[in-house]
């Protein structure tokens, strides 16, 4: 299987231009790839979200809603499966949940259980953590998925295997980066999964420099550099 990790701008409270960021990529991928994956929250932005659930639950999608609905008929028009972080509601509660379509169905629908994608020292019990780290199957294989943080909070949660697609937002300064961070966290992706694939969106507005990697044995196989857009097409082995 042939997966693509983007890392692409992204503009918070704007879901019309990232569908069209998603759109983009499709169509720059075309006959490349199998799966087509996004960062955490891309389809409205990381920093869309105000923390008044009144003002939250507009902006927050459905998985039967319009925006999840474009996602399918993308699915089905390039023949690609789709992965993308959102910001989700379901009745009274928001999530930070990471879906994913294949042949315009869902066919997996995560939601971060660590609490660092919220202010929650501003947060009722509208916003919420789920519970569930299982993997899911595409196209014969087993694949682990997690957002962000919760590789960091409760590792012990997810299954050890062959592949973990872990979709985040993360705004380091290009130098902690760079003599830091980038290390650590190929480091504890390689305790977790022999091979996984990071992925940031590029957001100037709060400094997320994006940067896409393949992670394996503590190395970096592959990369694509911060604050380039573009789409790390890995072979799944």
């Amino acid at each position: 299987m042939r997966i693509g990790a983007v890392s692409y701008r992204c503009r918070n409270k704007d879901i019309d231009f990232n569908l069209s960021q998603i759109e983009r990529a499709l169509k720059e991928t075309e006959g490349k790839v199998d799966l087509l994956c996004f960062p955490e929250a891309f389809l409205q932005g990381f920093d869309s979200l105000c923390w008044d659930y009144e003002i939250d639950k507009k902006i927050a999608c459905t998985q039967d809603g319009e925006a999840i609905g474009r996602l399918k008929d993308l699915s089905l028009e390039y023949g690609v499966a789709l992965l993308t972080g959102y910001i989700e509601r379901e009745k009274e509660k928001i999530y930070s949940s990471c879906i994913v379509i294949d042949k315009g169905e869902i066919v997996h629908n995560y939601r971060r259980i660590s609490r660092g994608w919220k202010e929650f020292d501003q947060t009722d019990d509208h916003y919420d953590e789920g519970t569930d780290t299982s993997c899911f199957v595409l196209n014969d294989t087993r694949i682990s998925l997690a957002l962000c943080g919760d590789l960091w909070d409760q590792p012990e949660r997810f299954e050890k295997g062959h592949l973990l697609l872990w979709p985040v937002f993360l705004s380091f300064p290009l130098e902690m980066w760079e003599e830091s961070e980038l290390k650590e966290y190929t480091k504890h992706a390689s305790s977790i999964c022999d091979y996984t694939l990071m992925f940031n969106p590029i957001d100037p507005d709060t400094g997320s420099h994006g940067g896409s990697f393949c992670f394996h044995d503590e190395k970096i196989l592959d990369r694509i550099a911060f604050d380039e857009e573009g789409v790390l097409i890995w072979q799944a082995v």
